[in-house]
């Protein structure tokens, strides 16, 4: 096992962009959460949002059009979700899953002529001076501007809920949909534009994945990223900024395990007697996700008291 060929600032900026797809889906989602809706559709959107990105940045030969486009079929499928359960008031959770195979059923088959395609590239942003200073302009200037949105993205959803007036409507709504009904806010109006904000956020992210983290497409590429989001926002107990933090714990914990395999770790595990195979450094992420869950359920009070009181409950307009 060599574990000088795993670079700490490599690390990290591989942390920090493997993050960004599950950033967007999970701080889109939070907002969406917010406003007292469940949406476990986020899987579907981002395979959609990935697709449509990859398809539209190889056929015009721009990256900027493709992530546009991505969000659009983000959006697209999460609006379809909103007028089931919002107008039709369809069961959430089960509009939700049906949304994810849907989704998924979809991108496959548009994806097909683009299996084993190149994407373009997209440009990491260069700050003269900033950028050249050494092991401080590897950790914070060499990203691409996808990346920085995505940080600037969390200021502004936290800024929107906690500093603006329509940002505490939102979270009235979430809580008690009939009060702020009576009070006279359009409660499925403001659900269907953060549904619709929630859903170009995911397709945002499918995009990243698409055109930057792999970049190429493949069918079932976003492999559970959708599901993994969900769990951010409940392990961030509905905050923007734990968001960006579960984001990156997540992330740490995938590009971790690729570079465990990298140092020979898994020969070294052999040799002393353990006969660890790499798939079992492939489920980690999974593994820790189901791990926080169960740690987070087990304190219920916490749970219910960060949680919006009308997360998933149907709000029926009378009078």
């Amino acid at each position: 096992m060599d574990l000088s060929v795993i670079d700490p600032i490599s690390l990290f900026v591989g942390l920090v962009a493997a993050a960004t797809p599950l950033l967007y889906a999970a701080i889109g989602e939070l907002v969406v959460e917010k406003s007292g809706v469940l949406n476990l559709g986020v899987e579907g959107m981002m395979i959609v949002g990935a697709v449509c990105g990859f398809a539209t940045a190889v056929t015009t030969g721009s990256p900027l059009l493709g992530f546009v486009v991505g969000a659009m079929g983000g959006a697209v499928l999460a609006l379809v979700f909103g007028g089931m359960t919002q107008y039709l008031l369809s069961n959430q959770v089960a509009t939700g899953l049906a949304l994810t195979l849907f989704g998924l059923g979809v991108a496959a088959l548009v994806g097909q002529p683009f299996t084993g395609v190149k994407s373009p590239r997209v440009a990491v942003v260069h700050l003269p001076v900033l950028s050249d200073i050494p092991v401080i302009g590897r950790l914070v200037f060499s990203y691409d501007l996808v990346i920085y949105l995505g940080i600037a993205l969390v200021a502004a959803v936290w800024f929107f809920l906690n500093r603006t007036r329509p940002g505490l409507v939102l979270r009235a709504v979430g809580e008690n949909h009939d009060a702020a009904h009576s009070l006279g806010y359009p409660v499925i109006r403001i659900r269907m534009m953060a549904i619709a904000f929630g859903g170009a956020c995911a397709g945002l992210g499918g995009a990243y994945l698409s055109l930057v983290r792999v970049p190429q497409w493949t069918e079932g590429m976003t492999a559970g990223a959708g599901w993994i989001a969900l769990a951010i926002v409940v392990f961030a107990a509905w905050k923007p900024w734990r968001v960006l933090l579960g984001a990156w714990l997540f992330g740490g914990v995938t590009i971790l395990q690729l570079n465990l395999q990298a140092s020979g770790f898994l020969s070294w595990l052999q040799s002393v007697g353990i006969p660890l195979q790499a798939q079992y450094l492939s489920m980690t992420p999974y593994l820790v996700t189901i791990i926080v869950l169960v740690v987070i359920s087990a304190d219920r009070t916490r749970a219910s008291v960060n949680a919006p009181a009308s997360l998933g409950k149907s709000f029926t307009q009378t009078g």
